[in-house]
């Protein structure tokens, strides 16, 4: 198993991307951190694992509050007695809100939970793996992250920001023995689509624009995939990467 002994903390893993994570980790032998708002359903996605002859609790925890993220990594910690994986997957849509409708609240609410969330996790993460000299990151950014307008303003200003952050973090702590990668995935099948209400018609018919040469809707199984190689020790020469995972979308 290509985790096995390993300990994760996957956030945002309550269903789609992050679930699959969490499911796909613990069946390649890691003890998996289960964290989401919603703790009812986190503790579903540890059932289903645990009924696999896997091992997992869970954490509820809002990324975007410090006392929380301080709180599921010593949880980790203090139950598995280590941290060597944080997979960074909270995160929430913007409406489709352009610039100029932009509210100050809608801007700091998706950058306090898409791009803050993120950088909150792993300052608290990075003492743990520099002290062990190793340690793996993986952020889950967006093809948004790399383009201009697959969302709203704030969405796609967040994700580029996760991108930034993820490269800078890769080669400063390289000499430690740390990885920091992040994946870009287009369209997937999950329920982000729930975090977003009334979107702007202005906005969405901007960002709609490109979708008529998206081939296809991802699965979030898909992802984990991608997620599991990064983690993994196959991964080992990859750092500060973000792998773009979209059925060839942002190709073209």
């Amino acid at each position: 198993m290509r985790l096995s002994g390993k300990v994760a903390v996957v956030t945002g893993a309550a269903s789609g991307m992050g679930k699959a994570i969490a499911e796909l980790f613990a069946a390649e032998g890691a003890k998996v951190v289960v964290s989401d708002l919603r703790e009812e359903t986190a503790q579903a996605v540890v059932a289903g694992i645990e009924e696999k002859g896997g091992a997992a609790i869970a954490v509820a925890a809002n990324v975007a509050n410090e006392e929380d993220v301080q709180r599921l990594i010593d949880t980790a910690v203090e139950r598995y007695g280590t941290l060597d994986i944080l997979v960074n997957n909270a995160g929430i849509m913007d409406n489709f809100v352009p610039a100029a409708d932009l509210t100050n609240e809608l801007w700091e609410r998706v950058f306090a939970v898409n791009a803050t969330g993120p950088m909150r996790t792993t300052r608290k993460a990075l003492p743990i793996f520099t002290e062990k000299k190793s340690g793996v990151i993986v952020n889950i950014a967006s093809a948004g992250g790399l383009n201009g307008s697959r969302a709203g303003a704030a969405y796609t200003a967040s994700k580029h920001a996760v991108v930034g952050f993820t490269k800078n973090v890769g080669f400063q702590y390289a000499n430690l023995g740390i990885r920091c990668n992040a994946i870009a995935p287009g369209g997937v099948s999950t329920n982000i689509s729930t975090s977003i209400n009334a979107p702007n018609p202005f906005g969405m018919e901007r960002a709609m624009a490109g979708m008529g040469i998206n081939p296809r809707a991802g699965e979030p199984e898909e992802i984990a995939k991608v997620a599991l190689f990064l983690a993994s020790d196959d991964a080992s020469f990859v750092n500060g990467a973000v792998v773009t995972a979209d059925a060839g979308w942002t190709a073209y």
